[in-house]
């Protein structure tokens, strides 16, 4: 049963996502909003919408465990199992202006959620959580990153016009609010199915949201830069890494610590560490060898990379 709720929720937050982000895409256009504007927010949203929906549900349910290890996952999921698919498939070319300032500043994120997580050791804390304050500072930072990418969007030419379908406004609204009915139903759909799933077998929550959780809310992005490179636009894979986990960090563990203050639990300093070294990772394979390009081989490196962090977690669980 826990298995077809996590399926089933799975099946509804991504349909869910889907229909919201055409529908409330379509309908800001029909307000003469631009496409830039509307990728980099509704649809923007939309593909964080998988991981915001589990991480807040998770949290106000108590489930402290699966909302944090969600993001942390998701983002080690990205950086490793997305982009060395992508990169074996085609191997990609990093633009000069996301390897000086993009994958550092995805590197910053990681380092910012380590300090936040570190109570016991930085603050003589009881225990490690992020609290209210810590998810504002999250918030905060996501404004200015917000504000960054509006400005690299404001200098480029807006070539996704015809991108954006415009529907019927009755279709619109009907996309809109059966995909929001879909993001809060399957939402908990999925913790419940994960939560009973970790008290089956035994295992913490936030083992089930590293691994499990994860790699179900990250399906998205993965289609996404998988068809991208068979589509000769392997690139694509890493603005789509690198925005979801920046979304991700800054926006959804943000906005679910704002909600209500989360325990860090059985996350521990190596998931965090590993977090980091994946994206330090990331650009040290940007800056040197090949350079700026991703080549297959470190593709391989990284799908290594993600496997054995997996078996250790298991291992050690």
């Amino acid at each position: 049963m826990n298995i077809l709720l996590l399926i089933g929720g799975l099946v509804l937050i991504l349909a869910g996502a889907n229909g919201l982000t055409d529908g409330a895409a379509s309908v800001a256009k029909r307000f003469n909003i631009p496409s830039i504007v509307i990728g980099l927010t509704i649809v923007a949203f939309g593909t964080s919408a998988p991981e915001l929906v589990v991480s807040v549900s998770s949290a106000l349910k108590g489930s402290s465990g699966i909302a944090i290890g969600n993001v942390v996952g998701s983002n080690i999921f990205n950086s490793l199992m997305i982009v060395g698919c992508t990169a074996i498939v085609a191997p990609i070319v990093i633009t000069r202006n996301t390897l000086r300032k993009e994958i550092p500043l995805c590197i910053l994120s990681s380092i910012v959620l380590l300090v936040c997580a570190n109570d016991i050791i930085l603050n003589k804390e009881a225990e490690n959580a992020l609290s209210i304050s810590d998810g504002l500072i999250l918030l905060c930072f996501f404004v200015i990153f917000l504000g960054y990418t509006f400005a690299i969007a404001s200098n480029s030419s807006n070539s996704a016009e015809e991108e954006i379908k415009q529907l019927p406004i009755w279709k619109s609204i009907l996309y809109f609010v059966l995909g929001l009915g879909g993001l809060i139903l399957g939402g908990q759909w999925f913790v419940e199915g994960a939560t009973g799933i970790a008290r089956g077998l035994g295992v913490s929550e936030s083992i089930i949201g590293l691994t499990l959780v994860a790699g179900g809310t990250s399906l998205p992005e993965l289609a996404t830069s998988v068809v991208a490179a068979l589509k000769k636009n392997p690139e694509i894979a890493i603005g789509n890494v690198i925005g979801s986990n920046l979304f991700n960090i800054f926006f959804v563990l943000g906005c679910s610590a704002s909600i209500t203050p989360m325990q860090v639990g059985n996350i521990t300093n190596f998931d965090l560490l590993t977090l980091l070294a994946s994206g330090v990772l990331l650009w040290f394979f940007g800056l040197f060898f090949k350079k700026r390009t991703i080549t297959r081989f470190e593709g391989i490196i990284l799908v290594a990379c993600y496997v054995v962090y997996t078996a250790t977690l298991i291992s050690f669980s």
